[in-house]
């Protein structure tokens, strides 16, 4: 796995492209919103960019022993906490997160390994359900679209 430094754009962008495929499914809505929130910009990155880090990201799991389909998120563990334990700027935190939501929230549906990355990192930042509306699927307070 690729080593980003801490609180990187490309740090922060690997945490968006793990929600990306967690589901092990990268959808035309997932693509259309990341250009529609401008993502890359949120994240401090060019667009080419933002897409370099997501294919990176599979390449280095494609390679790697950590990749895992059959469970519920493409990482183990482990390499979860690190991947979280990059973020540790509380501003960076809440965009990731509220980036990670609206992307696993934007097909009407999110799915379990989606849910895994999303509690690792409300878990691992903690962070705080805000005054949001719960989510019709269980997701209560983390973000809406």
């Amino acid at each position: 796995m690729r080593k980003y430094p801490p609180n990187s754009p490309e740090a922060a962008a690997r945490i968006v492209a793990l929600t990306l495929i967690a589901d092990g499914d990268v959808n035309k809505a997932e693509l259309a919103l990341l250009d529609a929130v401008a993502a890359h910009e949120q994240l401090g990155l060019e667009r080419e960019a933002l897409h370099g880090v997501i294919d990176a990201f599979c390449e280095d799991l494609l390679s790697s022993q950590q990749l895992a389909w059959s469970d519920s998120c493409p990482v183990d563990a482990y390499t979860l906490a690190a991947l979280m334990g990059e973020i540790d700027a509380p501003a960076l935190r809440r965009k990731v997160l509220d980036l990670c939501v609206r992307l696993a929230q934007v097909d009407g549906h999110v799915a379990a390994g989606e849910s895994v990355v999303l509690a690792a990192a409300a878990e691992h930042w903690r962070l705080h359900p805000g005054p949001r509306a719960p989510a019709a699927d269980g997701m209560h307070g983390l973000a809406q679209p």
